[in-house]
């Protein structure tokens, strides 16, 4: 793996968080017009068996317009995005890097516009490109395909297949809802971190199956500077409900829970380097907008190489070298501490930058250790 790719950085995930601006700049109408089709006060007359059926029929029509409405927004934002890309390259990408920032700002505002958040998010990322290395200009061009192709999507999203579909529902920022029957496991809590912008506190909690050998993806959010509530130690198990969103992202909703967290000594499946980069691959063909995978490498040790680290299989002559945020915490040095030149087992995310560690364990027994 190399650090030339086409995707976003793992640290500015964006699609899956609900945007304020965007939400509220269709809904007050929106709300209005509910409240209009199903009345205030209720019918006077009538049975209430048939009075509350009537309501139902009539809020889920008001829903279905006001998806509709939204659908509607977003194609126009998504050709009008289209339109602005074709000038950029028309004009060539030297122009972006004299346009400066305000030209990118204001495409996103326009997507905000069109209730499109995640089309938004990419958008101003888009701005941080030029002139930011001596390679912006291949950065630029390979975020402005991805962003392209996501359009595209959007726009002929009823001829792709369904987990696709739902992809780029995600990505443009359309909100999900959990779905399927709840899975109850023994819930480890793999790694806990948060990552900010000027409006949300994003924090992320992942969770790995005991039975179920699953790895699942908790978020929750916090306003204004605000942590959020969720937070799961690292290490323990939580005996708990968890419901599956819809597209290829490992994303749950947190439902019952049958105790307090409680200690755990188990540990997810290792796989080697080669399985990782495989993994991340065939995620891909579900999601091309993908930043990451989670998994659990088994038996790695960390060595350097320049200003270099690289995760290589103690058993196979295969690595994984370190993403550049990895290599620029303290966490680096706390796992190559864990280790002192001997195999350990590392969970973290997996990408076109590399490997991200988030959590390490010991060769031999020993409790998680974060390493972010």
């Amino acid at each position: 793996m190399t650090e030339q790719g086409v995707r976003r950085s793992a640290e500015q995930v964006s699609a899956v968080a609900p945007d304020t601006a965007s939400r509220e700049a269709g809904s007050g109408l929106d709300e209005v017009v509910e409240q209009r089709t199903t009345g205030a006060g209720g019918s006077s007359s009538g049975s209430s068996s048939g009075s509350s059926a009537s309501s139902g029929s009539s809020r889920s029509e008001a829903a279905r317009r006001r998806a509709e409405r939204r659908a509607e927004r977003i194609t126009a934002g998504c050709t009008e995005l289209e339109q602005r890309l074709a000038d950029l390259l028309r004009a060539g990408l030297a122009a972006a890097e004299q346009e400066g920032y305000g030209l990118w700002e204001e495409t996103a505002a326009r997507m905000v516009d069109a209730q499109a958040p995640g089309l938004a998010s990419r958008v101003r990322e888009l701005g941080a490109v030029p002139g930011s290395g001596p390679d912006w200009p291949v950065r630029l061009l390979e975020e402005c395909a991805l962003l392209h192709l996501l359009d595209q999507g959007w726009l002929g999203r009823e001829r792709l297949p369904e987990r696709l579909a739902a992809a780029v529902r995600t990505r443009v920022g359309l909100p999900g809802r959990a779905q399927g029957p709840p899975l109850r496991d023994r819930w480890l809590v793999l790694a806990q971190y948060d990552t900010a912008d000027a409006r949300l506190t994003t924090r992320r909690v992942w969770l790995y199956g005991v039975a179920s050998r699953r790895t699942a993806l908790l978020l929750s959010y916090g306003a204004d500077g605000r942590a959020p509530d969720l937070a799961l130690p690292v290490g323990l198990a939580l005996d708990a409900e968890v419901s599956a969103f819809p597209g290829g992202t490992p994303r749950v909703a947190l439902g019952e829970r049958f105790g307090p967290p409680v200690a755990c000594g188990a540990r997810p499946e290792g796989v080697t380097t080669e399985g990782a980069a495989a993994c991340y691959g065939e995620a891909l063909r579900g999601d091309p907008w993908l930043e990451s995978v989670p998994v659990t490498l088994g038996r790695v040790v960390p060595v350097p190489d320049g200003d270099s680290w690289w995760l290589a299989d103690a058993d196979a002559d295969t690595a994984l070298p370190l993403s550049p945020v990895a290599r620029s915490r303290p966490g680096l040095w706390r796992l190559v501490a864990l280790s002192g030149g001997a195999p350990v087992s590392v969970f973290g995310e997996c990408g076109h930058r590399g490997f991200t560690p988030l959590t390490a364990w010991p060769g031999g027994e020993g409790e998680a250790v974060p390493v972010h």
